[in-house]
């Protein structure tokens, strides 16, 4: 499925007015579960550092919402977000100036060659690097970009199942993905390979995610790729999903899972 055509088509959707793209967002963050387990490592993160000044990179900003999360959870922290989407960049440096919001950049780069050695003490990828074939240089270029004691958050598909793959006959249900996810070894030995001192992986989406991901993501973009029209139904079709989806996002997240479908990988310089 492609699925660039409806993340254009919700942009236009919710980008007339600074309410409507508030209201996106929050949307986003109830419904998607990897925000909820972002979130949940950002809060652990941001613990004692509300009050002392921290550089911040959002690697592959995509619409800007954990930007937008990142940004409120303190004046002192400065956010470079960076994209290689023209229109994204374009559109969030718009909404981020419209509220005022003046510790915030949007930027153009591709994550392949972008590097600012030693600038920044967290750097925060999701839903990123499944589209990178170039993932260990990549690595290396944000490791080098981190500060010496500096966290890079990763949120990625893992090969449990992570593209809605669960064979070799399958493809990934997102076409944009160059690979169908990671296995947890392999994440974690390509960023000791790129220089990374410390690494630590668990998988996300396990039973409870995999049945939310399904009624809150997958039914609904199958719907929106066969016509638009679905757009006047989806609030009816979240209003009986959607008390399902936070209990199955709840559970998610405050479990441990043998096996997932996501991968919440934490790499220290």
């Amino acid at each position: 499925m492609q699925y660039d055509p409806i993340k254009r088509v919700l942009g236009d959707a919710f980008n007339k007015t600074p309410f409507l793209r508030r209201v996106f967002y929050n949307l986003l963050d109830l419904l998607l579960l990897r925000t909820w387990h972002v979130h949940k490592e950002l809060r652990e993160w941001a613990a004692g550092r509300r009050d002392k000044e921290q550089y911040i990179l959002d690697a592959g900003s995509g619409f800007g919402q954990y930007t937008y999360y990142l940004s409120s959870m303190s004046s002192k922290w400065s956010v470079l977000a960076v994209d290689v989407k023209e229109e994204q960049i374009c559109d969030s440096n718009t909404f981020i100036r419209a509220i005022g919001r003046h510790n915030v950049l949007f930027k153009i780069a591709d994550l392949v060659k972008f590097q600012q050695p030693d600038s920044y003490d967290l750097i925060l990828s999701v839903d990123v690097m499944e589209h990178i074939e170039e993932d260990v240089e990549v690595f290396k270029n944000l490791r080098a970009s981190l500060r010496k004691g500096g966290l890079l958050v990763i949120s990625t598909p893992s090969d449990q199942g992570g593209s809605d793959v669960h064979g070799e006959e399958e493809s990934s249900f997102i076409e944009e993905h160059v690979r169908d996810g990671y296995n947890i070894q392999e994440i974690q030995d390509k960023l000791k390979l790129a220089g990374f001192s410390k690494v630590k992986a668990r998988y996300s989406y396990g039973k409870p995610g995999q049945i939310s991901w399904r009624l809150s993501m997958k039914y609904p973009l199958l719907m929106l790729n066969v016509s638009k029209i679905f757009f006047v139904l989806l609030p009816f079709y979240y209003l009986l999903t959607f008390p399902i989806c936070l209990v199955l996002n709840w559970l998610d997240v405050n479990g441990d899972h043998p096996s997932g479908t996501g991968l919440i990988v934490k790499a220290w310089k």
